[in-house]
């Protein structure tokens, strides 16, 4: 993503031990992204991606059952594209996010 839309200023994680690699963080540092971590206790300061990870597990995760990784893949690739191609979502006006993207791209698209 950092190559297709350029790096964001910082990246927002919570700080528990799935994001003490210290690699990633050099990483982040070289392509000079800051961290704002999430406060022990505090989710709602991550409110989307809190959404998301709920909706992920409640319709997805909770629903399979993995019985290898391939699996696991063909099934979570078969539910991202639904959810972002298909399936419409109030809080973008019911469109799906592959629309609200492909507007956003065309009126960035300058014309002469």
């Amino acid at each position: 993503m950092f190559a297709r839309y350029g790096p964001p200023a910082y990246l927002r994680s919570d700080n528990g031990p799935e994001f003490i690699a210290h690699a990633v963080k050099r990483w982040l540092q070289d392509a000079g992204v800051r961290t704002a971590y999430i406060e022990p206790g505090k989710p709602w300061q991550n409110g989307t991606n809190e959404s998301f990870n709920g909706k992920f597990r409640d319709e997805c995760l909770n629903m399979e059952w993995f019985h290898n990784r391939r699996e696991a893949q063909v099934m979570i690739e078969h539910w991202r594209r639904e959810y972002n191609e298909e399936r419409p979502h109030s809080s973008l006006e019911y469109r799906t996010p592959a629309e609200v993207d492909q507007a956003a791209r065309a009126s960035a698209t300058i014309s002469f």
